[in-house]
């Protein structure tokens, strides 16, 4: 295997993992072409768990300096997150970039999302679509709209690897799995920011994927209550202003007032075409029918997947707070890591640790970059695993 060359600053310490499961190749050129470039920048893991021929045809097509990894075990029935956790695992850099294999990032994205890691364990960047079929406007119409009301959860996030492995990994039997990972950093005390202005590219997906994710994200909204809540009222609230025209088109009009909100927020105008605005409102319209989808399946066991049910959608911060906790005074992670008492949580070997029960250092805010403080919860974390990459 050829080693690539070690890229300068600011992508140094840097380390970029893919995890990946196909039922065909189709892609497979557009992804080969994408990661030739980006092995250029940075080191780069894909962790593939497609069929044994599948993943002959990725070893012959990827350049040879991808360093390609069959999943490692990992408890759960989530398969990415075991292909998360092995890349994880397996990189030796501090400072990871975590994408699907959708995402295409420009250096000048990479390199955002990596010197943000400076200043916080996890980095939340923003995706668009590279081009725009209709169902990718429909979904985009989304995206504007969690932009407006706080960001999007996007398929791509930068992560340093002594905090993930410091929470004992994050849990692989939920739908949700980055907000969970999400979740799981700041629970342990990570700070996270929210990169508004930091946009990645992202492939769109055929329509007949889109058709069929649609009750599976709604099922997500079961990992955020208030949210959950809301969209449930949207149906009733629909059939409510049926019979009035100007009521629906006063509430589509707000929809999309909101929606250019978040079109307009952190420069995403160079990304999102005003057009996209107007798809919101058939995006409100999908949500609040597939929502009641949702919670018929959850009423029959949770979302169907890979041939199961998953019934998790994500758990809650306090929930994940209170497994660290217990972590911790058992002195076992879930990854066979041991804990001793001082120190930070989280921390980089060989950065600065703050005095202990002290706030961390402050981050620095970005034009849009939102940075979200955590306490540190005195306690450091020695890793004794070894270091061999649209839901």
């Amino acid at each position: 295997m050829v080693s690539p060359p070690r890229p300068d600053a600011p992508l140094a310490d840097a380390h970029y993992v893919l995890p990946l499961k196909w039922t065909d190749d189709e892609d497979l050129p557009d992804l080969a072409a994408y990661l030739a470039e980006v092995v250029r920048w940075l080191p780069v893991t894909v962790v593939d768990g497609s069929a044994r021929e599948l993943f002959e045809a990725h070893r012959r097509a990827l350049p040879g300096a991808v360093r390609l990894l069959r999943p490692e075990p990992w408890p759960g029935a989530n398969g990415k997150v075991a292909g998360v956790m092995t890349g994880v695992r397996h990189a030796a850099e501090e400072r990871l970039v975590l994408a699907d294999d959708d995402v295409r990032y420009t250096r000048g994205a990479l390199a955002a999302v990596v010197g943000l890691l400076a200043d916080a364990e996890l980095v939340r960047p923003q995706n668009y679509f590279l081009d725009l079929p209709w169902h990718a406007r429909w979904d985009t119409g989304r995206t504007l709209l969690n932009r407006a009301l706080g960001g999007d959860y996007p398929g791509t996030l930068g992560v340093r690897r002594s905090a993930l492995l410091g929470a004992g990994g994050y849990d692989g039997d939920v739908l949700f799995e980055n907000l969970e990972l999400i979740r799981t950093v700041t629970a342990a005390g990570g700070r996270e920011i929210r990169a508004l202005d930091v946009l990645v590219g992202r492939v769109p997906p055929r329509a007949a994927h889109f058709a069929g994710q649609r009750v599976r994200q709604a099922y997500d909204d079961f990992a955020q209550p208030g949210r959950l809540a809301l969209e449930l009222s949207w149906l009733p609230v629909l059939l409510w202003s049926a019979r009035r025209p100007r009521r629906l088109a006063g509430l589509g009009a707000l929809v999309c007032a909101v929606a250019e909100v978040g079109r307009r927020r952190a420069g995403g105008r160079r990304v999102y075409p005003a057009s996209t605005v107007l798809w919101a409102p058939a995006w409100v319209l999908e949500r609040s029918v597939c929502v009641w989808a949702a919670l018929g399946a959850r009423c029959r066991g949770g979302v169907p997947y890979a041939g199961s049910r998953l019934r998790t959608a994500g758990h809650s911060r306090a929930t994940l707070r209170r497994r660290l906790r217990d972590r911790s005074a058992s002195g076992a992670g879930a990854l066979g890591e041991r804990q001793v008492p001082g120190g930070q949580h989280g921390v980089a070997e060989g950065r600065e640790r703050p005095p202990e029960g002290t706030a961390p250092p402050a981050g620095t805010k970005v034009r849009d970059h939102f940075c979200r403080r955590k306490r540190w919860n005195g306690t450091a974390t020695i890793s004794t695993v070894g270091r061999t990459s649209e839901r």
